[in-house]
């Protein structure tokens, strides 16, 4: 495995486009597996051999050679590697101010997140970070120029239908707002009818859009984005259990330790004890 951590103090990562986090390169071992979970950020992962399956709101797409798939920002997620055919895969991790809206030029979305790779940069998108990152005098300025490169193909190997445009955008306006009240209000008791109600929108009607777009019904959304906020919590303070509990929106630190195993498969104690800071997940 070998992974790319880009500098934090550099100016490219401070950029508010765009933010290069990492990019890295592995051979999965048999059955190798990541989720389901969320992260903070866009992933794309490009696969260069073996097969494997990604699993989006209970929808599976399986991926080979010459094949790439994109994660979402707070989308509970599933890959695995085939047992006899493992992937081999690089990838990049990024987020942005600009991301939505070059998103919104393609065809790509939570539900279909799989699309071909090109025959050129896709392929070598590792080994062209690598290489400007260890040789560029002007480093920040040449990894941008790669990313928007790669971002003008994916627009163009990809790209939305005009005519569909005009109304994918309302809708996931709407989501959008959806996921800005429950990522601001996730600390708190919160309904649909409580989300509806501040986004005067039908109750139904929310959580029909909300679970064709995000994946997953607003309430099952919020319990992984709680415990995934946890998480971080566990790793990263000294909080109590009962303390965490309350900050992700639950005052009964038992119903929270329970919901929590429902989610990971273990309690949040022995998950804090298995899990350090540093741990990077793939």
């Amino acid at each position: 495995m070998a992974i790319y951590n880009y500098n934090p103090e550099r100016p490219f990562r401070s950029n508010p486009d765009l933010h290069l986090h990492y990019w890295g390169r592995e051979q999965c071992v048999p059955g190798h597996t990541v989720g389901p979970g969320v992260r903070d950020h866009y992933k794309i992962h490009f696969i260069h051999g073996g097969t494997g399956m990604v699993e989006v709101g209970g929808c599976s797409h399986t991926l080979g050679a010459g094949q790439a798939f994109l994660t979402y920002p707070h989308i509970v997620t599933y890959y695995a590697a085939d047992q006899d055919d493992p992937w081999s895969y690089s990838w990049i991790g990024f987020t942005g101010e600009q991301m939505e809206s070059i998103l919104s030029k393609t065809s790509l979305s939570p539900g279909c997140p799989v699309f071909p790779m090109d025959d050129q940069l896709m392929p070598n998108l590792y080994t062209q970070l690598t290489s400007t990152a260890e040789a560029a005098d002007c480093l920040d300025l040449s990894l941008k120029a790669i990313m928007y490169e790669f971002f003008s193909l994916l627009i163009k190997t990809v790209p939305a239908s005009p005519i569909q445009l005009p109304v994918l955008r309302q809708k996931s306006a709407y989501v959008e707002q959806c996921l800005h009240f429950l990522h601001s209000h996730y600390c708190e008791t919160i309904t649909v009818e409580m989300m509806s109600s501040a986004l005067k929108l039908d109750r139904k009607y929310l959580s029909a859009l909300f679970k064709r777009t995000v994946g997953l019904p607003p309430q099952q959304y919020l319990l992984h984005f709680r415990i995934a906020k946890a998480c971080e919590l566990l790793t990263e303070t000294p909080c109590s259990i009962g303390e965490i509990a309350r900050s992700v929106g639950y005052q009964d630190p038992l119903l929270f330790s329970r919901m929590f195993k429902k989610v990971k498969g273990c309690s949040p104690k022995d998950f804090r004890l298995r899990h350090a800071k540093t741990d990077i997940v793939l």
